[in-house]
Protein backbone atom coordinates (compact mmCIF):
# COMPACT_ATOMS: atom_id res chain seq x y z
CA UNK A 1 0.00 0.00 0.00
CA UNK A 2 3.04 2.75 0.61
CA UNK A 3 4.36 1.90 -2.17
CA UNK A 4 1.18 2.56 -3.93
CA UNK A 5 0.80 5.85 -1.98
CA UNK A 6 4.52 6.62 -2.71
CA UNK A 7 3.71 6.32 -6.37
CA UNK A 8 0.46 8.11 -6.81
CA UNK A 9 2.65 11.30 -5.18
CA UNK A 10 5.40 11.08 -7.49
CA UNK A 11 2.89 10.53 -10.59
CA UNK A 12 1.01 13.56 -9.38
CA UNK A 13 4.01 15.47 -8.51
CA UNK A 14 5.03 14.64 -12.62
CA UNK A 15 2.11 15.98 -14.09
CA UNK A 16 2.45 19.10 -11.71
CA UNK A 17 5.66 19.95 -12.67
CA UNK A 18 5.02 19.27 -16.50
CA UNK A 19 1.93 21.32 -16.56
CA UNK A 20 3.81 24.31 -14.62
CA UNK A 21 6.52 23.97 -17.59
CA UNK A 22 3.77 23.17 -20.53
CA UNK A 23 4.20 27.03 -21.99
CA UNK A 24 0.49 29.19 -21.61
CA UNK A 25 -1.77 30.09 -24.48
CA UNK A 26 -3.11 33.93 -25.32
CA UNK A 27 -5.92 34.94 -26.63
CA UNK A 28 -6.48 38.73 -26.87
CA UNK A 29 -9.99 39.72 -27.98
CA UNK A 30 -9.85 43.25 -29.26
CA UNK A 31 -13.85 45.12 -29.07
CA UNK A 32 -14.21 47.91 -31.10
CA UNK A 33 -15.43 51.30 -29.27
CA UNK A 34 -16.68 49.99 -26.37
CA UNK A 35 -16.32 52.34 -23.79
CA UNK A 36 -15.78 51.15 -20.01
CA UNK A 37 -19.62 51.40 -18.86
CA UNK A 38 -20.44 48.72 -20.85
CA UNK A 39 -20.39 45.44 -18.93
CA UNK A 40 -22.83 44.40 -16.20
CA UNK A 41 -20.70 42.75 -14.15
CA UNK A 42 -18.74 46.28 -13.52
CA UNK A 43 -21.63 48.26 -12.47
CA UNK A 44 -23.98 49.21 -15.47
CA UNK A 45 -27.09 46.86 -14.34
CA UNK A 46 -29.14 47.67 -18.45
CA UNK A 47 -26.38 45.90 -20.43
CA UNK A 48 -26.88 42.54 -20.52
CA UNK A 49 -23.04 40.47 -21.21
CA UNK A 50 -22.76 37.55 -19.56
CA UNK A 51 -19.80 36.19 -21.21
CA UNK A 52 -17.79 39.23 -20.14
CA UNK A 53 -18.99 39.13 -16.43
CA UNK A 54 -17.49 35.44 -16.35
CA UNK A 55 -14.35 37.13 -17.63
CA UNK A 56 -14.78 39.21 -14.47
CA UNK A 57 -15.57 36.91 -11.92
CA UNK A 58 -12.94 34.66 -13.51
CA UNK A 59 -10.36 37.15 -13.65
CA UNK A 60 -8.92 40.48 -12.59
CA UNK A 61 -10.50 43.83 -14.26
CA UNK A 62 -8.73 47.15 -14.26
CA UNK A 63 -11.30 49.65 -14.36
CA UNK A 64 -9.38 52.46 -14.53
CA UNK A 65 -7.76 51.69 -18.37
CA UNK A 66 -7.06 54.27 -20.87
CA UNK A 67 -6.01 54.92 -24.20
CA UNK A 68 -3.59 57.62 -25.02
CA UNK A 69 -5.28 59.22 -27.98
CA UNK A 70 -5.06 59.65 -31.48
CA UNK A 71 -3.66 62.33 -34.01
CA UNK A 72 -6.39 61.48 -36.53
CA UNK A 73 -10.41 60.71 -36.25
CA UNK A 74 -9.99 57.16 -36.77
CA UNK A 75 -9.18 56.58 -32.82
CA UNK A 76 -8.71 53.00 -33.22
CA UNK A 77 -6.03 53.01 -35.44
CA UNK A 78 -3.50 54.10 -33.18
CA UNK A 79 -4.78 52.61 -30.05
CA UNK A 80 -4.61 49.24 -31.54
CA UNK A 81 -1.02 49.79 -32.59
CA UNK A 82 -0.14 51.10 -29.25
CA UNK A 83 -1.61 47.85 -28.24
CA UNK A 84 0.42 45.85 -30.91
CA UNK A 85 3.46 47.74 -30.49
CA UNK A 86 3.81 48.47 -26.36
CA UNK A 87 4.24 52.10 -27.77
CA UNK A 88 3.47 55.58 -26.81
CA UNK A 89 1.42 57.62 -28.92
CA UNK A 90 4.29 59.65 -30.32
CA UNK A 91 6.62 57.04 -31.14
CA UNK A 92 4.17 55.15 -33.30
CA UNK A 93 4.42 55.54 -37.02
CA UNK A 94 2.20 57.65 -39.69
CA UNK A 95 -0.50 57.23 -36.71
CA UNK A 96 -0.55 53.62 -36.43
CA UNK A 97 -1.14 53.10 -40.19
CA UNK A 98 2.27 51.44 -40.19
CA UNK A 99 4.33 49.29 -38.24
CA UNK A 100 7.97 48.67 -39.25
CA UNK A 101 9.59 46.74 -39.01
CA UNK A 102 11.98 47.80 -35.91
CA UNK A 103 8.91 47.77 -33.86
CA UNK A 104 8.63 43.79 -32.95
CA UNK A 105 5.05 43.73 -32.16
CA UNK A 106 3.48 41.07 -29.79
CA UNK A 107 2.34 38.53 -31.87
CA UNK A 108 5.48 38.70 -33.70
CA UNK A 109 7.45 38.16 -30.65
CA UNK A 110 5.33 35.14 -30.00
CA UNK A 111 5.74 34.18 -33.14
CA UNK A 112 9.63 34.00 -32.68
CA UNK A 113 10.05 32.51 -29.29
CA UNK A 114 7.56 29.27 -30.79
CA UNK A 115 4.00 29.97 -30.69
CA UNK A 116 1.83 29.51 -33.39
CA UNK A 117 0.05 32.85 -34.33
CA UNK A 118 -2.97 33.37 -35.68
CA UNK A 119 -5.40 36.61 -36.47
CA UNK A 120 -8.69 37.19 -36.93
CA UNK A 121 -10.99 40.20 -37.83
CA UNK A 122 -9.99 43.81 -37.65
CA UNK A 123 -6.52 44.67 -38.88
CA UNK A 124 -5.73 48.56 -39.13
CA UNK A 125 -2.34 48.54 -39.99
CA UNK A 126 -0.38 47.66 -43.24
CA UNK A 127 -0.33 44.53 -44.16
CA UNK A 128 3.53 43.28 -43.89
CA UNK A 129 3.28 43.55 -40.19
CA UNK A 130 0.31 41.57 -40.75
CA UNK A 131 2.37 38.82 -41.83
CA UNK A 132 5.22 39.26 -40.03
CA UNK A 133 3.01 38.94 -36.86
CA UNK A 134 0.74 35.41 -37.74
CA UNK A 135 1.82 32.92 -39.19
CA UNK A 136 -2.15 32.03 -39.93
CA UNK A 137 -5.64 33.82 -40.30
CA UNK A 138 -8.78 33.91 -41.45
CA UNK A 139 -11.89 36.08 -42.27
CA UNK A 140 -9.54 39.40 -42.10
CA UNK A 141 -11.08 42.34 -42.31
CA UNK A 142 -8.77 44.92 -43.25
CA UNK A 143 -9.50 48.60 -42.94
CA UNK A 144 -11.09 50.74 -40.22
CA UNK A 145 -15.12 50.18 -40.66
CA UNK A 146 -17.70 47.99 -42.66
CA UNK A 147 -18.95 50.58 -44.21
CA UNK A 148 -22.82 51.10 -44.50
CA UNK A 149 -22.98 51.75 -48.42
CA UNK A 150 -21.58 48.18 -48.74
CA UNK A 151 -23.65 46.50 -46.45
CA UNK A 152 -21.96 47.45 -43.55
CA UNK A 153 -21.74 45.31 -40.50
CA UNK A 154 -23.61 42.25 -42.47
CA UNK A 155 -21.64 42.34 -45.48
CA UNK A 156 -18.03 42.64 -43.77
CA UNK A 157 -15.41 42.51 -46.56
CA UNK A 158 -12.69 40.13 -45.72
CA UNK A 159 -9.47 38.27 -46.73
CA UNK A 160 -8.43 34.63 -46.39
CA UNK A 161 -4.42 34.85 -44.98
CA UNK A 162 -2.42 35.44 -47.88
CA UNK A 163 1.03 34.07 -47.78
CA UNK A 164 2.27 37.26 -50.26
CA UNK A 165 1.06 39.61 -48.39
CA UNK A 166 -0.64 41.76 -51.03
CA UNK A 167 -4.08 41.02 -49.82
CA UNK A 168 -5.40 42.13 -53.11
CA UNK A 169 -8.54 39.34 -53.14
CA UNK A 170 -11.12 40.39 -51.14
CA UNK A 171 -14.44 38.17 -50.66
CA UNK A 172 -17.90 39.65 -48.94
CA UNK A 173 -19.32 37.60 -45.82
CA UNK A 174 -22.66 36.60 -46.14
CA UNK A 175 -23.58 36.98 -42.17
CA UNK A 176 -22.88 39.21 -39.47
CA UNK A 177 -19.04 40.09 -39.01
CA UNK A 178 -18.75 39.40 -35.72
CA UNK A 179 -20.15 35.60 -36.93
CA UNK A 180 -17.36 35.29 -39.18
CA UNK A 181 -14.42 36.22 -36.82
CA UNK A 182 -15.59 33.97 -34.54
CA UNK A 183 -16.47 31.24 -36.67
CA UNK A 184 -12.55 31.31 -37.76
CA UNK A 185 -11.47 31.72 -33.96
CA UNK A 186 -13.42 28.36 -33.35
CA UNK A 187 -11.99 26.54 -36.35
CA UNK A 188 -8.76 27.46 -35.00
CA UNK A 189 -9.02 26.51 -31.76
CA UNK A 190 -10.71 22.99 -32.63
CA UNK A 191 -7.59 22.52 -34.60
CA UNK A 192 -5.24 22.76 -31.94
CA UNK A 193 -7.14 20.30 -29.75
CA UNK A 194 -4.32 17.43 -30.21
CA UNK A 195 -1.66 20.09 -30.59
CA UNK A 196 1.19 20.82 -28.15
CA UNK A 197 2.47 23.44 -29.60
CA UNK A 198 1.48 27.07 -27.71
CA UNK A 199 -0.80 29.19 -29.44
CA UNK A 200 -1.32 33.00 -29.88
CA UNK A 201 -4.66 34.00 -31.64
CA UNK A 202 -5.72 38.10 -32.07
CA UNK A 203 -9.26 38.01 -32.08
CA UNK A 204 -10.56 41.48 -33.34
CA UNK A 205 -13.99 42.57 -33.97
CA UNK A 206 -15.73 45.04 -35.77
CA UNK A 207 -17.93 45.57 -33.08
CA UNK A 208 -20.05 47.84 -31.44
CA UNK A 209 -18.24 50.31 -34.03
CA UNK A 210 -20.82 51.59 -36.19
CA UNK A 211 -23.05 51.12 -38.22
CA UNK A 212 -25.47 50.47 -35.64
CA UNK A 213 -27.60 47.55 -36.74
CA UNK A 214 -27.56 45.02 -34.35
CA UNK A 215 -29.11 41.50 -34.96
CA UNK A 216 -31.68 39.85 -32.77
CA UNK A 217 -31.46 36.57 -33.36
CA UNK A 218 -29.19 36.06 -30.47
CA UNK A 219 -31.58 36.31 -28.31
CA UNK A 220 -31.58 39.72 -26.54
CA UNK A 221 -32.71 43.42 -27.76
CA UNK A 222 -33.01 46.80 -26.65
CA UNK A 223 -35.88 49.55 -27.07
CA UNK A 224 -35.00 53.15 -25.97
CA UNK A 225 -37.28 52.50 -23.12
CA UNK A 226 -35.00 49.87 -21.58
CA UNK A 227 -32.34 52.19 -21.48
CA UNK A 228 -31.46 55.56 -19.23
CA UNK A 229 -30.64 58.79 -20.29
CA UNK A 230 -26.93 59.51 -19.13
CA UNK A 231 -27.11 62.52 -16.33
CA UNK A 232 -24.44 64.50 -18.58
CA UNK A 233 -26.78 64.35 -21.75
CA UNK A 234 -26.49 67.73 -23.54
CA UNK A 235 -27.99 68.59 -26.59
CA UNK A 236 -24.89 70.02 -27.79
CA UNK A 237 -21.63 70.63 -26.74
CA UNK A 238 -20.88 73.87 -24.56
CA UNK A 239 -18.28 75.08 -26.74
CA UNK A 240 -16.03 74.22 -30.46
CA UNK A 241 -13.72 71.19 -29.54
CA UNK A 242 -12.67 70.93 -33.04
CA UNK A 243 -14.45 68.23 -33.95
CA UNK A 244 -18.35 68.77 -33.77
CA UNK A 245 -18.82 67.61 -36.99
CA UNK A 246 -16.87 65.01 -38.02
CA UNK A 247 -18.25 61.72 -39.12
CA UNK A 248 -19.11 60.41 -36.08
CA UNK A 249 -21.23 63.29 -35.17
CA UNK A 250 -22.92 63.23 -37.93
CA UNK A 251 -24.85 60.38 -36.95
CA UNK A 252 -27.46 61.89 -35.25
CA UNK A 253 -28.92 65.60 -36.53
CA UNK A 254 -28.03 68.61 -34.22
CA UNK A 255 -29.53 69.45 -31.50
CA UNK A 256 -29.72 65.72 -30.34
CA UNK A 257 -32.85 64.73 -28.62
CA UNK A 258 -33.42 62.70 -25.60
CA UNK A 259 -35.26 60.08 -27.47
CA UNK A 260 -32.54 60.09 -29.97
CA UNK A 261 -30.10 59.61 -27.89
CA UNK A 262 -31.56 56.91 -26.03
CA UNK A 263 -32.36 55.11 -28.73
CA UNK A 264 -29.22 55.54 -30.06
CA UNK A 265 -27.52 53.82 -26.64
CA UNK A 266 -30.28 50.79 -27.21
CA UNK A 267 -28.67 49.95 -30.73
CA UNK A 268 -25.63 50.72 -29.56
CA UNK A 269 -25.88 48.30 -26.09
CA UNK A 270 -27.19 45.71 -28.60
CA UNK A 271 -24.36 45.71 -30.40
CA UNK A 272 -22.40 44.89 -27.37
CA UNK A 273 -24.56 42.17 -26.14
CA UNK A 274 -24.09 40.83 -29.53
CA UNK A 275 -20.13 40.52 -29.42
CA UNK A 276 -20.47 39.04 -26.01
CA UNK A 277 -22.58 36.34 -27.43
CA UNK A 278 -19.73 35.53 -29.95
CA UNK A 279 -17.21 36.04 -27.06
CA UNK A 280 -18.81 33.39 -25.59
CA UNK A 281 -18.81 30.87 -28.63
CA UNK A 282 -15.40 31.33 -28.50
CA UNK A 283 -14.70 30.35 -24.89
CA UNK A 284 -17.29 27.28 -25.04
CA UNK A 285 -14.84 26.31 -27.98
CA UNK A 286 -11.86 26.66 -25.85
CA UNK A 287 -13.12 24.61 -22.99
CA UNK A 288 -13.94 21.64 -25.03
CA UNK A 289 -10.47 21.72 -27.10
CA UNK A 290 -9.07 21.81 -23.23
CA UNK A 291 -7.33 24.23 -23.93
CA UNK A 292 -8.59 26.96 -21.53
CA UNK A 293 -6.95 25.94 -18.22
CA UNK A 294 -3.74 27.23 -19.86
CA UNK A 295 -5.08 30.02 -22.19
CA UNK A 296 -4.13 34.17 -20.71
CA UNK A 297 -7.16 35.83 -22.26
CA UNK A 298 -7.28 39.65 -22.44
CA UNK A 299 -10.75 41.14 -23.28
CA UNK A 300 -9.97 45.29 -24.25
CA UNK A 301 -11.79 47.93 -26.11
CA UNK A 302 -10.38 49.82 -28.59
CA UNK A 303 -11.28 53.20 -27.21
CA UNK A 304 -14.56 54.31 -26.03
CA UNK A 305 -17.10 56.55 -27.10
CA UNK A 306 -19.76 58.84 -26.03
CA UNK A 307 -23.32 58.07 -27.31
CA UNK A 308 -24.98 61.27 -26.31
CA UNK A 309 -22.70 62.62 -22.79
CA UNK A 310 -21.44 65.84 -22.93
CA UNK A 311 -23.70 66.63 -26.50
CA UNK A 312 -21.65 64.42 -27.89
CA UNK A 313 -21.46 60.81 -30.19
CA UNK A 314 -18.50 59.57 -31.08
CA UNK A 315 -14.34 59.58 -29.53
CA UNK A 316 -12.95 62.27 -30.26
CA UNK A 317 -13.06 64.20 -27.36
CA UNK A 318 -10.76 63.71 -23.97
CA UNK A 319 -14.04 62.76 -21.70
CA UNK A 320 -13.97 59.72 -19.73
CA UNK A 321 -16.49 57.67 -21.84
CA UNK A 322 -13.86 58.44 -24.22
CA UNK A 323 -10.68 57.51 -23.22
CA UNK A 324 -11.70 54.62 -20.57
CA UNK A 325 -11.60 51.56 -22.08
CA UNK A 326 -12.39 47.62 -20.53
CA UNK A 327 -9.36 45.72 -19.62
CA UNK A 328 -10.04 42.40 -18.33
CA UNK A 329 -7.12 39.63 -18.02
CA UNK A 330 -8.43 35.95 -16.97
CA UNK A 331 -6.75 32.67 -16.97
CA UNK A 332 -3.58 30.87 -14.99
CA UNK A 333 -1.83 32.69 -12.20
CA UNK A 334 -4.58 35.91 -12.20
CA UNK A 335 -6.68 36.54 -9.40
CA UNK A 336 -10.71 36.19 -9.49
CA UNK A 337 -13.00 38.70 -9.30
CA UNK A 338 -10.48 41.26 -8.60
CA UNK A 339 -10.56 44.81 -9.25
CA UNK A 340 -8.07 47.11 -10.03
CA UNK A 341 -8.33 51.26 -10.14
CA UNK A 342 -4.63 52.37 -10.71
CA UNK A 343 -4.12 54.43 -13.74
CA UNK A 344 -2.81 52.53 -16.49
CA UNK A 345 -2.81 51.85 -20.67
CA UNK A 346 -4.17 49.49 -23.52
CA UNK A 347 0.21 49.32 -24.51
CA UNK A 348 0.42 47.90 -21.15
CA UNK A 349 -0.86 44.66 -21.82
CA UNK A 350 2.33 43.64 -24.23
CA UNK A 351 4.96 43.80 -21.45
CA UNK A 352 2.41 41.94 -19.37
CA UNK A 353 2.10 39.35 -21.83
CA UNK A 354 5.60 38.89 -21.83
CA UNK A 355 5.89 38.65 -17.92
CA UNK A 356 3.28 36.08 -17.69
CA UNK A 357 4.73 33.91 -20.38
CA UNK A 358 8.34 34.36 -19.24
CA UNK A 359 9.63 36.55 -22.42
CA UNK A 360 12.07 39.09 -22.64
CA UNK A 361 10.32 42.70 -23.22
CA UNK A 362 12.28 44.17 -26.31
CA UNK A 363 13.69 47.49 -25.48
CA UNK A 364 11.09 48.88 -28.23
CA UNK A 365 8.44 48.74 -25.38
CA UNK A 366 7.17 51.73 -23.51
CA UNK A 367 4.21 50.08 -21.58
CA UNK A 368 5.00 48.91 -18.14
CA UNK A 369 3.57 45.53 -16.94
CA UNK A 370 0.76 45.03 -14.99
CA UNK A 371 2.07 41.59 -13.86
CA UNK A 372 2.64 42.92 -10.40
CA UNK A 373 -1.19 43.06 -10.12
CA UNK A 374 -1.81 39.70 -10.19
CA UNK A 375 0.55 38.56 -7.02
CA UNK A 376 0.53 40.04 -3.18
CA UNK A 377 2.82 43.01 -4.41
CA UNK A 378 2.06 46.38 -4.12
CA UNK A 379 0.60 47.75 -7.40
CA UNK A 380 0.50 51.00 -8.25
CA UNK A 381 0.08 51.38 -11.99
CA UNK A 382 1.16 55.07 -13.35
CA UNK A 383 0.89 58.26 -11.59
CA UNK A 384 -1.14 59.84 -14.17
CA UNK A 385 -3.11 59.43 -17.53
CA UNK A 386 -1.93 61.29 -20.15
CA UNK A 387 -4.32 61.41 -23.41
CA UNK A 388 -3.45 63.81 -27.00
CA UNK A 389 -6.03 64.37 -29.74
CA UNK A 390 -4.23 66.29 -32.60
CA UNK A 391 -3.61 69.96 -32.00
CA UNK A 392 -6.68 69.89 -30.51
CA UNK A 393 -7.25 68.33 -27.61
CA UNK A 394 -4.49 67.41 -24.45
CA UNK A 395 -5.59 66.21 -20.92
CA UNK A 396 -4.05 65.25 -17.78
CA UNK A 397 -5.43 63.45 -14.67
CA UNK A 398 -3.96 62.75 -11.61
CA UNK A 399 -5.33 62.14 -7.84
CA UNK A 400 -8.36 62.18 -9.05
CA UNK A 401 -8.71 65.82 -11.17
CA UNK A 402 -8.96 65.90 -14.81
CA UNK A 403 -7.30 69.18 -16.59
CA UNK A 404 -8.38 69.52 -19.91
CA UNK A 405 -6.88 72.18 -22.68
CA UNK A 406 -7.88 73.19 -26.02
CA UNK A 407 -6.63 74.52 -29.14
CA UNK A 408 -9.51 75.39 -31.40
CA UNK A 409 -9.08 78.29 -33.75
CA UNK A 410 -7.49 80.24 -31.55
CA UNK A 411 -9.60 79.75 -28.77
CA UNK A 412 -8.29 78.13 -25.57
CA UNK A 413 -11.19 77.00 -23.32
CA UNK A 414 -10.14 74.88 -19.90
CA UNK A 415 -12.28 72.69 -17.75
CA UNK A 416 -10.41 70.88 -14.33
CA UNK A 417 -12.65 68.38 -13.13
CA UNK A 418 -12.95 66.89 -9.72
CA UNK A 419 -13.37 62.60 -11.13
CA UNK A 420 -14.15 61.65 -7.44
CA UNK A 421 -17.23 63.57 -6.84
CA UNK A 422 -17.94 64.28 -10.53
CA UNK A 423 -17.21 61.46 -12.61
CA UNK A 424 -19.43 62.01 -15.21
CA UNK A 425 -17.33 65.60 -15.92
CA UNK A 426 -20.93 68.03 -15.29
CA UNK A 427 -18.76 71.19 -13.09
CA UNK A 428 -16.26 72.39 -14.27
CA UNK A 429 -14.20 73.92 -11.78
CA UNK A 430 -11.62 75.80 -13.75
CA UNK A 431 -12.73 79.22 -13.36
CA UNK A 432 -13.50 78.67 -9.62
CA UNK A 433 -10.86 80.66 -7.83
CA UNK A 434 -10.23 78.18 -5.22
CA UNK A 435 -8.66 75.79 -7.98
CA UNK A 436 -6.34 78.41 -9.72
CA UNK A 437 -3.35 77.19 -8.36
CA UNK A 438 -4.20 73.33 -9.14
CA UNK A 439 -5.08 74.38 -12.81
CA UNK A 440 -1.57 76.41 -13.17
CA UNK A 441 -0.04 73.33 -11.41
CA UNK A 442 -1.49 70.85 -13.87
CA UNK A 443 -0.96 73.20 -16.91
CA UNK A 444 2.76 72.54 -15.86
CA UNK A 445 2.92 68.84 -15.40
CA UNK A 446 0.72 68.36 -18.23
CA UNK A 447 3.44 70.82 -20.23
CA UNK A 448 6.23 68.38 -19.03
CA UNK A 449 4.52 65.18 -19.78
CA UNK A 450 4.33 66.47 -23.53
CA UNK A 451 8.03 67.42 -23.68
CA UNK A 452 8.89 63.96 -22.16
CA UNK A 453 6.51 62.09 -24.26
CA UNK A 454 7.77 64.20 -27.43
CA UNK A 455 4.60 65.46 -28.17
CA UNK A 456 4.29 67.21 -31.63
CA UNK A 457 2.40 70.39 -29.70
CA UNK A 458 4.64 72.80 -27.34
CA UNK A 459 2.01 74.31 -24.85
CA UNK A 460 4.82 77.04 -24.28
CA UNK A 461 4.46 78.21 -27.77
CA UNK A 462 1.27 80.65 -29.04
CA UNK A 463 -1.45 78.04 -29.70
CA UNK A 464 0.74 75.34 -28.92
CA UNK A 465 2.88 75.62 -32.11
CA UNK A 466 0.04 74.30 -34.31
CA UNK A 467 -2.76 76.99 -35.34
CA UNK A 468 -4.30 75.12 -38.08
CA UNK A 469 -5.86 71.92 -37.70
CA UNK A 470 -3.57 68.95 -38.95
CA UNK A 471 -4.91 67.42 -42.04
CA UNK A 472 -4.27 63.91 -42.78
CA UNK A 473 -0.66 64.69 -44.64
CA UNK A 474 0.71 66.95 -41.63
CA UNK A 475 -0.38 64.27 -39.43
CA UNK A 476 1.99 61.62 -41.50
CA UNK A 477 4.65 63.90 -42.28
CA UNK A 478 4.35 64.22 -38.28
CA UNK A 479 5.96 60.39 -37.75
CA UNK A 480 6.45 59.00 -41.31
Amino acid sequence: MLRKFFSLIIFLCTVTVSLAQQKKNVLVIITDDQTYQTIHALGNKEIVTPTMDKLVKNGTSFTNAHIMGALNGAVCQPSRAMILCGKTLFHIRKDGAYIPESDITFPQLFKENGYLTFQTGKWHQDTKSLNRSFAAGENIHIGGMNPPDNGGQYRPELFHYDTTGKYDKPFWGDNYSSIHFADAAIDFIDKQKTSTQPFLMYLAFTSPHDPRTPPTWYGHSYSAKDVSLPANYLPEHPFDNGELRIRDETLLPFPRTKEAVKTEIAKYYAMVSEVDYQIGRVMDALKIAGKDKNTIIVLAGDNGLSVGQQGLLGKQNPYESSIRVPLIFSGPGIPANKRENAIVYLNDIYPTLCELTNIDIPKTVGGQSLAKAFSDTGFQGHDFAFFAYRNLQRAYVKNNFKLILYNVKGQHPVQLFNLKTDPLEMQNLAENAGYKQRVVEMTAALSLTMKQLNDFCDLDKPDWGAPKKWTGVDINNLNP
